[in-house]
């Protein structure tokens, strides 16, 4: 898949690191690691604002759409718009997942599951590794 932002793994690297990200964010955006659940630095949060990518900054999901799903990950039922992400198969355990990444840069964020509230019914299960917040 083709991006608009591209790096290499060492300038994604420098990046998280001038931007103060968690030693975790590389391995969680660029190769797809999960953090532990209930660590993430956002998984409690209740402020209202925006969560964007810890990568590019783009926007990505609003406090609104914010809900306790009780798994341990900042969880949404929707993004701030669907063309904020895109999603493919995760073949990687023996259940399938639908994964979940930032469309700009590609930054791996989690993955969305058919099991959220109304309105949408989906439950994107995110790592806070993946995010950056910026209050309202």
């Amino acid at each position: 898949m083709t991006y608009k932002i591209t790096k290499t793994d060492a300038q994604w690297q420098a990046l998280l690191k001038e931007k103060g990200a968690e030693p975790l964010a590389f391995e969680v955006t660029r190769h797809e690691a999960t953090e532990r659940a209930y660590t993430g630095k956002l998984e409690g949060t209740r402020s209202a604002g925006t969560y964007r990518c810890i990568c590019c900054d783009k926007p990505l999901f609003v406090s609104d759409a914010k809900f306790e799903s009780h798994c341990g990950w900042p969880s949404y039922f929707q993004p701030i718009d669907e063309a904020a992400i895109g999603t493919k198969v995760d073949g990687k355990l023996l259940a399938r997942r639908t994964e979940v990444h930032c469309a700009d840069c590609g930054a791996h964020l989690g993955h969305v599951f058919e099991d959220g509230p109304a309105p949408t019914g989906l439950r994107y299960c995110i790592n806070s590794a993946s995010l950056n917040f910026n209050p309202k």
